[in-house]
């Protein structure tokens, strides 16, 4: 099978080709600044127009697009512009490319994310009943603006005329591995520092999915030619981020962690508003309450190897602190 990931020089990229190569699979990763040491074969694009790129996904099995500017930033104008237009132009290039190849792949898995739903705490959002986000009378408006370029990327891929494949809408969570960077990475550190304590009221809820799941719900899309259109990428069990927290400051104690087993210290709505202007991000990815369950997944008997953040938390810390990936 060949794979071709644009967007996949990041986190979830890397993961994604190391899983597919060990399988004996040929991966090509299209990235706008190849890094010369990758063990992936990776083709340059600009991610808005065709080019000698698009002969990889010509003869492709699946594409499965990552492409977009990270959201770990401030929204300002310029940021604003390069997170809509990275996602927006690269999917609707990917669609043009794929409707002029001679032979299409039989199936493009499209980068969405979770945050596309409604901030709330009452009830879970699925695929068929979630409220999709945006009219809430009291989100800051920066968490309008994300769902406004979650509809862009997944209008984006609607738009694309290519009726011999199937497209599918990756409304994912985040994702957790103990790869360096990302997400599980840098909460753990906090967690070492005893900084892992409760953030804002810490009733909002996190969604999240460990590596292998992803992968796993990647393969189970793979081989189910009757679901397209949107599906959630997530645990069944999110979580309160008090609870996320503590959990896994529990975690990272029960494999020798020095700070591990201490209260970490939180951090109130207004300390971290004040933190995201030094750090240059945004508070809703920390204070907004995602609470998602993957509906298309259960419902086609999809079976999560960690359904719950406590044994996926012991899994990711012992990897973590013995230096496994």
């Amino acid at each position: 099978m060949k794979v071709v990931i644009p967007g996949g020089s990041g986190q979830i990229g890397a993961m994604l080709a190391r899983e597919y190569r060990s399988r004996g699979h040929e991966v090509v990763i299209l990235a706008r600044h190849p890094a010369p040491s990758s063990a992936v074969r990776t083709v340059p694009w600009d991610g808005r127009t065709l080019g000698p790129w698009a002969a990889e996904i010509g003869d492709a099995d699946v594409v499965i697009n990552l492409s977009g500017r990270s959201v770990n930033c401030r929204y300002n104008r310029a940021n604003r512009v390069q997170i809509v237009n990275s996602r927006v132009d690269s999917t609707r290039i990917i669609g043009r490319a794929i409707g002029e190849g001679a032979k299409p792949p039989r199936l493009w898995l499209q980068a969405s994310t979770a945050t596309i739903y409604a901030h709330r705490y009452d009830q879970p959002n699925d695929e068929a009943t979630g409220i999709i986000g945006g009219a809430e009378p009291d989100a800051p408006e920066t968490w309008r603006f994300s769902i406004d370029v979650a509809r862009a990327w997944e209008a984006a891929l609607e738009d694309a005329q290519i009726p011999g494949t199937r497209k599918v809408a990756m409304r994912s969570a985040m994702t957790m591995s103990p790869d360096h960077g990302g997400i599980f990475d840098t909460l753990l550190g906090l967690v070492r520092k005893g900084l892992g304590g409760t953030c804002g009221d810490g009733r909002q809820f996190v969604s999240w999915v460990h590596e292998r799941d992803f992968v796993r719900a990647l393969d189970w899309l793979m081989g189910h030619e009757e679901i397209s259109g949107p599906v959630n990428i997530c645990s069944p069990n999110p979580i309160p981020n008090a609870e996320f927290m503590r959990e896994l400051r529990r975690a990272w104690g029960s494999v020798g962690g020095k700070w591990g087993s201490m209260v970490g210290l939180p951090a109130s709505a207004w300390m971290l508003e004040v933190g995201a202007v030094f750090l240059r991000t945004e508070t809703e990815l920390i204070l907004k309450s995602r609470r998602v369950i993957p509906g298309r997944l259960a419902a086609g008997g999809f079976e999560f190897e960690f359904p719950h953040w406590t044994e996926a938390a012991e899994e990711l810390c012992r990897r973590s602190r013995g230096g496994a990936r």
